[in-house]
């Protein structure tokens, strides 16, 4: 796959905020299937339930949203991607020791870099300035949005 997209990317992709209209063209500019890892799973699930929290959408708005993401991955937009979690955590734990105190990282930014790169994805799809950072010190393509 060409490119992984973190959650900052598919929470404004599936829900509506101010990124959502980028989201949305480079969807339709970029229509091939995205990974969707265990941090994905935990992530955007935790980024509905905050929304709802947040009084940002409803508990049935949040529902519909994951039914999407279902569809998706049965419909192959999305395909899980199997990591190792082992693997994604000891490389992780080395771009944190490598590059935190420089770039301000948060471990989730590490945890989607780290699995982009053990899955061999050009490009990183994002919103999030921290990890915009973190990938150009990393080396890693950030794809224009």
């Amino acid at each position: 796959m060409s490119f992984y997209a973190d959650t900052s990317f598919l929470f404004s992709y599936y829900a509506s905020d101010a990124n959502s209209a980028r989201a949305d063209t480079w969807r339709r500019d970029y229509p091939e299937a995205l990974p969707f890892t265990a941090v994905h799973r935990l992530e955007l699930r935790n980024a509905f339930q905050l929304a709802v929290f947040q009084s940002r959408i409803t508990q049935e708005e949040a529902n519909e949203l994951w039914t999407q993401i279902e569809a998706d991955l049965n419909a192959g937009l999305l395909v899980t991607s199997s990591l190792s979690l082992a693997d994604v955590f000891s490389n992780a734990e080395t771009i944190a020791k490598e590059h935190t105190a420089a770039a301000g990282s948060r471990s989730l930014d590490i945890l989607h870099l780290s699995s982009a790169k053990l899955l061999g994805t050009a490009e990183v799809v994002t919103f999030d300035l921290r990890q915009i950072a973190l990938a150009n010190r990393l080396g890693v393509r950030v794809a224009a949005l």
